[in-house]
Parts: structure tokens; sequence; C-alpha cells
């Protein structure tokens, strides 16, 4: 009853996440509700054919990404269950949004917690399947935290409830599941201890440290054994996710926040372990090349030059939350004065208006998606983003890194995590060119410091495609191969989400990037001019070529396309416009990221001879566009699609030319003067609903 997609103009559209990487899948399956999407597995089980749960597709490592049948629970599975107010929990399907999820819950005083950047789209069973962090978790912890429990469907079709040990059934197929899981936790229990590492951002692999828990903060109070948790991180490669069960937490009645200007990133990074002694809520970095962006976006720029001292290299954001009003301005004085003793006299900016709060911390959530909006072919390319290092080595580890960029000519933008030791980096690199060499040499130089450092090398984002060949890196041979013994145990016949965890290809394999060195753009005259897009851009200076001479053989066109990231912004539901389509259709064809994601495919050839930028697939992405310009102020890449629907419809038109009906009305300024001298006749009763009908039939199409 729901949708069933096999063109590729739909299947492109779910070619991609916010990675790198793009892979076509076999077809896609939006189910209306639990028993379509039931029945979507039970085909895909008799047929043999792998499978892949989706969500909002905004993962940055290719998780949801692969040739499989795509099931996207976004747009129908996205019910909230029964709320438990004495227990603090709720269930939930798996495709509904964070944000939605927490706006219901205020009206309890209660929200979850897990405050990923991207909580406008992210939903939840995309957030429990990637073991999901956010800029809170030194207080409440990530996704394997905050999960109770999940109702899954495994690969032969059986239901099971996951929760804790003793409730898990000891018979049947649940069973052999139960006791071949434990087996391998008490047969690996010291391997474990010696493999995994010790720090609370530690995503990578399966959490098969339930059996020995190993992060710095327990999975369970209590210290026992939840298998729901083992599931939680797995990326859809053990079970789809049919309902999960939420740990909640009371709404923090007041916040402050208090913003630490430095004069070097370096000192920033120092300040951030004595920082955390204050027991803050969060501490997140931005680095001065992220304020720069931020400042050359007028929706944010009034709102980071309130936070600045001078020309500060980095700002740390500090928040303290509580019920108690008197004491977050205490601990506010305190911040203040230890930094003053860090020898950063003045350099604090106290924020305790909660609208003033909020503005900024949304400059903080959309750091991945300003920094993506640098114009050339040259983008910050995630893959190293999310390693964890304990506090103590964070100003060493990030100053060698940024050495590591100079060798390579490159440098990276530094955002996010100061509180845990993880930093989001991305060195800019062009995937078209040499940026498949330099992504590997400098993932291997990264990965010896984490490993000197005792860190995790998958800290937040999961493995994917971009991390997986690292799981066996990270914890070594024999838990490798426990993880396969895992994964054979809930999918002997490797069809969920086949290539993930287990059996990974190379993170720098061609065949899958979405830009490739086969990559070619369209040679076209635009009928606009686009030269501001096709331009070059020195990773190390920043410095950007003339209009025009970045070798677009679309006239920048195809480059204006390409500024979309795949983020996934457009699929909000909060009080801004974007994407008003999208929000009465639900499609992914109707996102700002469906359309510009058709136009590339278009651009590039890859929708077939007869589906170039005059052909029906784009136009049919187009068609629901009301040209708001939403997408121009509230994508962070700037995405204009009001302007490239006015390209697209001029090449359309060229080829189609115009119907009657939309000729009428085109018209109408060259005849009205000639209808005006006979009012009478143009105004008689039939006239009159015959030009109506015409209009209406020239705006309906």
């Amino acid at each position: 009853r729901g949708d069933v997609l096999f063109d590729r103009a739909a299947r492109g559209r779910y070619a991609t996440d916010a990675s790198i990487y793009q892979v076509f899948p076999i077809g896609v399956v939006v189910p209306r509700d639990e028993a379509d999407a039931s029945a979507a597995l039970a085909v895909a089980r008799d047929q043999g054919v792998p499978l892949l749960p989706r969500g909002a597709g905004s993962s940055q490592c290719g998780q949801t990404v692969g040739e499989a049948l795509v099931i996207d629970h976004s747009r129908a599975l996205n019910g909230v269950g029964q709320l438990d107010l004495d227990a603090l929990t709720i269930s939930v399907q798996p495709g509904v949004v964070l944000d939605r999820l927490n706006a219901y819950l205020q009206r309890h005083g209660l929200w979850f917690p897990v405050d990923v950047s991207t909580s406008a789209q992210a939903t939840i069973g995309g957030m429990a399947g990637n073991n999901s962090c956010g800029s809170r978790s030194i207080e409440y912890g990530h996704m394997v935290h905050n999960v109770l429990g999940i109702d899954a469907i495994l690969a032969d079709g059986s239901e099971a409830t996951f929760g804790t040990l003793e409730s898990m059934p000891r018979t049947g197929r649940v069973g052999e599941l139960v006791d071949g899981l434990a087996a391998i936790g008490a047969r690996e229990r010291e391997e474990i201890a010696r493999s995994f590492p010790r720090v609370l951002r530690r995503v990578g692999g399966y959490n098969l440290d339930v059996f020995n828990p190993q992060s710095v903060r327990p999975y369970t109070a209590d210290g026992t054994v939840n298998l729901a948790h083992l599931l939680v991180g797995s990326e859809g490669t053990l079970a789809y996710f049919a309902r999960l069960k939420l740990k909640l937490a009371p709404l923090p009645r007041n916040k402050v926040l208090g913003v630490v200007n430095f004069p070097s990133f370096y000192r920033a990074m120092e300040a951030a372990r004595h920082i955390v002694e204050l027991k803050p809520t969060a501490v997140e970095l931005i680095d001065r090349t992220m304020l720069d962006l931020a400042r050359a976006n007028p929706a944010f720029q009034p709102i980071i030059e309130r936070a600045l001292i001078d020309e500060p290299e980095a700002i740390l954001l500090v928040e303290f939350a509580g019920a108690d009003a008197a004491e977050q301005r205490a601990n506010l004085d305190r911040l203040v004065e230890l930094t003053a003793d860090l020898g950063f006299h003045d350099a604090v900016v106290s924020i305790v208006e909660p609208v003033a709060q909020r503005a900024l911390w949304e400059v903080r959530k959309a750091g991945l998606n300003i920094m993506m909006s640098m114009k050339g072919d040259g983008k910050p390319i995630s893959f190293i983003e999310d390693c964890a290092v304990p506090l103590e080595h964070l100003a060493d580890y990030t100053a060698r890194l940024t050495e590591i960029f100079r060798k390579h000519g490159t440098q990276g933008t530094w955002y996010a995590h100061a509180s845990v030791g993880t930093l989001h980096v991305r060195p800019i690199l062009d995937m078209r060119r040499d940026g498949a060499e330099k992504m590997r040499a400098i993932a291997e130089e990264a990965a010896a410091m984490v490993r000197e450092y005792k860190g995790a090398y998958s800290g937040e984002h999961g493995d994917g495609l971009c991390r997986g060949e690292w799981v066996a890196w990270q914890f070594g041979p024999r838990i490798g191969n426990a993880f396969a013994e895992i994964k054979a145990l809930f999918d002997p016949d490797n069809r969920m989400n086949p290539g993930k965890i287990v059996a990974p290809p190379k993170m720098d394999d061609a065949t899958l990037f979405r830009f490739g060195p086969g990559y070619r753009r369209a040679t076209l005259v635009p009928r606009l001019d686009w030269s501001a897009w096709d331009v070059d851009r020195d990773p190390l200076t920043g410095r950007e070529s003339a209009p025009g001479t970045g070798g677009d053989d679309s006239g920048g066109l195809a480059k204006a396309v390409e500024m979309c990231n795949n983020n996934g912004h457009c699929r909000k539901f909060d009080a801004g416009t974007m994407c008003p389509s999208y929000r009465v259709t639900r499609d992914e064809q109707h996102t700002t990221r469906g359309r510009a994601n058709t136009l590339r495919l278009a651009l590039s050839g890859q929708l077939g001879d007869d589906e170039d930028l005059s052909g029906e697939a784009v136009h049919a992405a187009l068609e629901l566009c009301v040209s708001c310009k939403g997408c121009k102020r509230e994508c962070p890449t700037g995405v204009d699609m009001a302007r490239l629907k006015i390209e697209a419809l001029a090449a359309y038109r060229t080829v189609h030319g115009l119907s009657c009906g939309e000729r009428f009305v085109a018209y109408l300024p060259r005849y009205a003067p000639y209808i005006a001298s006979v009012p009478t006749l143009a105004n008689l009763g039939k006239g009159a609903r015959i030009l109506v009908a015409a209009e209406a039939s020239a705006l309906a199409r």
C-alpha cells in the first residue's frame, strides 16, 4: 500500500547520504504502516534480496547507502506510543524525528537528551542504528545509554523484543541467539578488556562489551546486561528495528551559557580539560574558519558577532543546566574565575537569555553544513572527523593532526565536542583528483596517533563504508572474528545491510564515490549567470579564484547544484519555510536535497541518455517547487532551488514547448487591452467560465 520505487531517478535519490559515497539501491519501499514494512521484509527474504533500513539519510559515513532494497521508514512509521511518566520511558516507531518527539515530550517537562545536531531531521531508528551521541553526552551519554528495549524483526522473519538478559527467552530462534551471544561474551571477556578503548565516545563495531563494560559511563546503572545495547550501533546489519523503548530525562529548567574566547586554537584545547572539572553539561568548540563562514551567512552573522570579543581564533561554548537558577549563575561566575586563572582575562561572554542561547546553539548545530558551504571542488571530507582521545591528549592530538594536514597541502576545520575529546575535523580534499590518495595517507597517520593516545577511531558517526575497514584495526583480529560470529548468528545469509562493520570495502574504493574519477559534468550554456560558483579554492589560504575560472563546462550550474551535501536539513518541520512541498507530500523527491540530487544526476549523465536537464525526471522533481526561496535562506549551504528551477524550466520548454493554456496565461498582457474594450462580452457568464477554466488548467500544469 505504500510506495514501491524502481525507476532510476528515485533510486538515485536514495543512492547517497551525507557521506562521500554513492551506491544505487536495488529499489525503494516507503511503507505506509508496520504491516507494509513486514510485507516488504518478507518479499525481500523470499527473493534473497539484501535489506537496508533508512531514516533521514543524514549519516556521514555511508551507513545508509548500498545495493539493497531500501526501507524508508521516515514518512509513515513515526508514531509515538506509550509514555510512562512514572518510569520516564516512552515507546516509539523508528521513523519519529527527534525534534518532533521532544516537542511532544516538552508539555510533560521531559525530553530525550541525545541531542544530535541533525535533530530537525534525524530519526530515532537511525540514531539507534548509528549509536548517535550529541553535544550533551558528557551529562546524558549516547544512544546506547538511553535505549532500554528494541522490538526487532530478524533476517528469518522472527520477531523478538531485546531487553535485559533476564527477560529474554531461552528457547526457539531467540534462545539460540541469546545463548550464542552469551557464549561469545564469556569466551572473549579478557580480550574485551584488553582491546576495547576506555573512552566515553566509542561507537565502532558491535557493543560486545555489554558482557564486560569498558565505557567510562556504564551501560546500565546496576551492571546488568541488556541485549538491546548490542543492537544499538549495529547499523542495520543485525535486525530491523520496529519499535524502540527510550529512557527520558526531566527538562532542565534553567540554563546559562558562557562563550570563552581564545587567542589560539591550541590554548582552547588545553583549557577544555580544566573546564570540564566545573561539571558543565556541554563544552563545544567553534574554530576560526567556521566563525568566518558563519559571519558570511546573513542568518548567522548577528548571532555569532554577539558572542565574540575582538578576533578570537577559537571559542568554547560552555553550558550549565539544572533546576536552580542561582546555582547556574554561580557556575558561570566560576567559569569566569577559572579562565582568568588560566590566563584569559575578560574572555567570557555570558548569555543567560534563553532565546539568545538557542540562537547560538543553532549556529553550532549547523557547524557541519556551514563548513560545506565552501565553493569549489575541494570540500571538507568526513573520514577521521570523530576520532576520540582522552582530554589530556586533545591539544597535542589536534596540533599534530594540523601538521599532517599541512604536509598533505590542506587544512581542516574543527568544531564540536571538546568536553569528551571528540572534535569533528574534515580536511579539505578534492575527491575528483588526488583526494582519495590523501585521504588514505591522512587516515593512516591519524589512526597511529589514536592508538598512541589509547583513543577510539570511531567516536560518534559510526563505521559505514568509511570506517568499516578500521574496525578490525581498532579491535584486533580476535574481536573482529567475534563480530563476524555475531553477524552470522543474526544474519547467516548476509542480507542485512551487507558490507558494514563486517567484511566492509576499502574506504577509498573509487567505485563507491559520489564524485569519483569518472564523474563528468554536462557541457552546456546556461540561461542564467552561474559563474560565481565556478571557482577554485585554495585549501590552505581559503582564497577563491575569479568567477568563471573553476573549469565547470556548464558555466557553474553543475557546481551550484553540487553545493548540496545531502545533510537533509530540508526535511525539517520547524518554524522555518524549507521545504513546503515536502511538508505536504513527505516524498524525498520533493525535498531540496531530492531535487538537487536529481539535477546532479541529470547533469552528470547518470539518469540515461534521454534524461538531461530538459528531461521528465528533472521536470517531475521540480514541478511542486513553489519558488519560495526558503532554501536559499535556510539551507546552510545556500542551495537556491527557485533559481535552479528557472534554469531547468528554460531547458524543458526549449525542448517541449509551451501548452496552449500556458500561452493563454503568459500572453494575457498582450490581449488584455482588447478584452477590456468589450467588457460586456468578456464578462458574459459563458465567456468568464471559459477564461477561468483556461487559466486554472494552465496553472495546474
